[in-house]
């Protein structure tokens, strides 16, 4: 299942949806909210990958995602880069350089940077989200994209707002000829 995704690039697909359910069971003693998640296939995959550092996986994300094609015909695919740098796997630049691999398409990790050191997530004004990302990403990366074909690679889309601002680098400072992007997943909302 591949669902469209609409922004800024010229094409955008999600695998599939992050989850298949979800109820919400009350919250704990500290207070967080508490659900009962059932995930996509690929939506456990990635969660596997994100929370639990468990590579093993990727040889399964790369292998679903055999069913998106045209992936070989870009040039190059970048992936977004990571908020939360604590990790020791960084889920989306493995799942990319698994990407590259399999379809042999050149993987340039590192060629966007995300200085901010937040997450975002609980941040619902559009406006302040869309500033605080503006001036947290940028191009790094000293490889030349200008006229290339490039595939933004991220693990969720929520709201879109970090593809947009990394579509707009990349045709505007980096002077790419097409930008795409692909997500493993997609969430039910765009909160």
């Amino acid at each position: 299942m591949a669902i469209d995704l609409f922004g800024n690039w010229q094409s955008g697909k999600a695998y599939d949806y992050h989850t298949v359910s979800s109820t919400f069971l009350g919250t704990d003693e500290r207070g967080h909210n508490r659900f009962d998640t059932t995930r996509s296939a690929m939506g456990q995959l990635v969660y596997r990958l994100k929370y639990s550092g468990d590579q093993t996986v990727l040889s399964e994300i790369v292998a679903l995602l055999d069913d998106i094609k045209g992936v070989e015909n870009f040039d190059c695919l970048i992936p977004i880069p990571a908020t939360n740098k604590k990790r020791i796997v960084q889920p989306v630049d493995a799942i990319a350089a698994a990407l590259g691999r399999r379809r042999g398409v050149t993987v340039l990790s590192g060629y966007l940077e995300n200085t901010g050191n937040e997450e975002l997530k609980g941040i619902s004004d559009p406006v302040e989200r869309h500033d605080r990302l503006r001036a947290a990403i940028r191009i790094v990366g000293g490889e030349q994209v200008e006229g290339k074909s490039l595939l933004l690679i991220d693990d969720l889309y929520r709201s879109g707002a970090t593809l947009m601002i990394a579509t707009d680098l990349l045709y505007d400072e980096g002077k790419a000829g097409k930008v795409c992007v692909l997500t493993m997943t997609k969430t039910r909302s765009n909160r």
